[in-house]
């Protein structure tokens, strides 16, 4: 979808961030390996702390990226990781947040202090991940956040330990408005989950819309909680009818806010962002309401990206055989939590240490293909997958499928 224009200022951005992760990569020092990580000088292993919705609101996002890590680590652990002069194994420590903001603040503290991790990941929700940030900034911590919300990393100068893999609400916001304006819809309503995640997409999804002419007729606000009415938020979003709702949020809430829409009686189109990409969206119970319904996300959900046989290509593969052969089916949005590790293992190696300021250093000046998208990481850029990384995908009889 993007034409040459938007590819040259793709290239152009990546090397401005490679220039200036070079410069800062030269100015890392010695290898200091000997200093081990914090508190385990005589550790051979390398540990990262994780906070996850296992439980509760954003379980539906949580469990997948538990099964993630555990994969990674298994794969990393057959064998070992090489760590300047040592070859260390992985090991996750992991914690249910539930959902909970306050408990997900409570892990990174514990993990931190008490675990004494490396590094720490996790916080699918946005308001999880605000909740871990201030903490891990504090007790200088690198920190990979697994949500989507566009302040998480921003602003870079109370974020310089906080990194994310989600792509930002701008990117998504822009893939989204020229599908819809190419299917001549000139109307929509938007469904926007409350809190960081539905701000982002209100900020994005307006500019975008309005720079390809389409116009936005009204943005409502989705109810919190796991047990709320979306009915009158939907009927406020579909009177006047729009010919097209955008429904940005994350699973499991917004395969139910399809379903409301449809038990409503909107019979228009659905767009998703890229949160809605979970197993729960294409669950039995929503599965006539999303049929048809059109998602951007990165695309590595596609069967063509199978097919690659660059070396993230086959890494993307093994992973994908090995979620399957484990868990039955493969989940798109799994491949973040593999993504963190990869990160973490990469910077490791790299700055030949565990030393959490240099795993900061090193994490903050990676330029690479993980298995869900290109990421490019620089001191003047910590979060956010590339732009071209992204694809938009329809639910054709209950399964994703690759449009563009």
């Amino acid at each position: 979808m993007a034409g040459p224009a938007v590819d040259a200022w793709t290239l152009s951005r990546r090397g401005l961030l490679a220039a200036a992760a070079t410069t800062l990569v030269a100015a890392c020092g010695r290898d200091d390996e000997e200093r081990g990580g914090p508190g385990r000088a005589d550790s051979r292993e390398l540990v990262v702390g994780v906070s996850l919705e296992l439980t509760g609101p954003g379980q539906a996002l949580g469990v997948l990226q538990e099964r993630a890590l555990k994969i990674t680590a298994d794969k990393f652990n057959e064998q070992g990781v090489p760590v300047g002069n040592l070859r260390r194994n992985v090991r996750l420590v992991i914690r249910d947040n539930a959902g909970e903001p306050r408990l997900a603040a409570q892990h990174a503290t514990e993990l931190t202090n008490q675990e004494n991790v490396h590094a720490l990941t996790g916080g699918c929700l946005a308001e999880t991940s605000l909740a871990i940030i201030p903490v891990a900034q504090r007790l200088q911590v690198p920190f990979i956040s697994l949500a989507a919300a566009d302040n998480i990393t921003v602003p870079l100068a109370q974020r310089t330990y906080i990194f994310k893999l989600t792509p930002d609400a701008r990117d998504v916001a822009r893939t989204l408005a020229p599908l819809i304006r190419s299917q001549g819809i000139e109307r929509v309503g938007l469904l926007a989950a409350p809190g960081a995640h539905g701000d982002s997409g209100v900020r994005a999804l307006t500019a975008a819309l309005k720079s390809v002419e389409v116009e936005l007729v009204k943005a409502v606000r989705l109810p919190g909680g796991e047990n709320a009415d979306y009915r009158p938020a939907v009927r406020k979003a579909t009177d006047p009818d729009p010919e097209a709702v955008v429904v940005w949020g994350t699973a499991p809430f917004s395969g139910a806010a399809a379903r409301t829409l449809r038990q409503t009686g909107y019979q228009g189109r659905i767009f998703f962002d890229a949160g809605a990409v979970a197993e729960d969206t294409l669950s039995e119970e929503n599965a006539p309401a999303v049929e048809g319904a059109y998602a951007v996300h990165p695309s590595s959900l596609g069967s063509s990206s199978l097919t690659n046989t660059t070396p993230a290509g086959l890494d993307r593969r093994d992973f994908v055989y090995r979620y399957i052969h484990l868990h039955g089916s493969f989940s798109g949005f799994a491949p973040y939590g593999a993504d963190a590790l990869r990160l973490i293992v990469n910077a490791a190696r790299l700055g030949k240490s565990v030393d959490r300021g240099r795993l900061r250093a090193y994490l903050g000046n990676q330029i690479t293909e993980g298995i869900a998208g290109a990421y490019s990481f620089a001191p003047i850029r910590h979060g956010g997958m590339e732009a071209d990384s992204l694809g938009v995908f329809s639910v054709v009889s209950g399964s994703w499928s690759r449009v563009s």
